[in-house]
């Protein structure tokens, strides 16, 4: 069965944006870099809404990405990529697919059909309706220490408690902790 891991970064309390989709205040260094590099060898197929899709369509396949993070950037164009969104007319990021509808019911039909796990990078209102539906196998939560007066929560809208067990955490020299998580199974 594959598996859907969320990658996230988010504030000391708990926005992954700021005010009109800000996310300036991530300290994305050398050393979380690397750690980013090192995620996108495991293949695995990356998953948006529509909204990171466009973010990350914009930058990662620009000189500019390709010249400052040449092993990010090659790992984020070369990946299979799925953006679930309504409204999307076209993907021009290669290697990209556009889900329309029944995303839940898709979602859990990739888990149960062969091939990569997958990872939903950002896409709040996507993870908060994965997660309400116990689609997640791991949360990775990049925190950085810095607090926004105002944002998006990170599970805005979440209709049920997560309970949650830390498998894992690291520190980067930049003072952002990532914080791995698995859901606890209900009894």
């Amino acid at each position: 069965m594959r598996k859907v891991t969320v990658f996230n970064f988010i504030t000391l309390n708990g926005y992954f944006k700021g005010p009109n989709e800000d996310i300036s205040w991530h300290n994305h260094g050398e050393e979380e870099s690397k750690y980013s590099a090192e995620s996108l060898k495991s293949g695995n197929t990356l998953l948006f809404g529509r909204v990171t899709y466009e973010m990350m369509a914009s930058f990662w396949p620009t000189p500019m990405a390709i010249e400052n993070f040449p092993i990010v950037a090659e790992g984020m164009n070369k990946a299979e990529k799925i953006v679930f969104s309504r409204t999307l007319k076209k993907v021009e990021w290669n290697n990209t697919k556009v889900v329309k509808d029944n995303v839940l019911e898709k979602i859990k039909k990739m888990k149960q059909m062969p091939g990569k796990d997958m990872t939903l990078l950002g896409s709040g209102s996507i993870l908060t309706q994965f997660a309400d539906e116990g689609l997640i196998d791991e949360y990775q939560i990049m925190v950085d220490p810095v607090v926004l007066g105002d944002g998006t929560p990170i599970f805005k809208g979440i209709k049920h408690k997560l309970d949650m067990k830390l498998t894992g955490t690291r520190t980067f020299k930049s003072g952002v902790v990532l914080l791995c998580y698995q859901p606890v199974e209900k009894a």
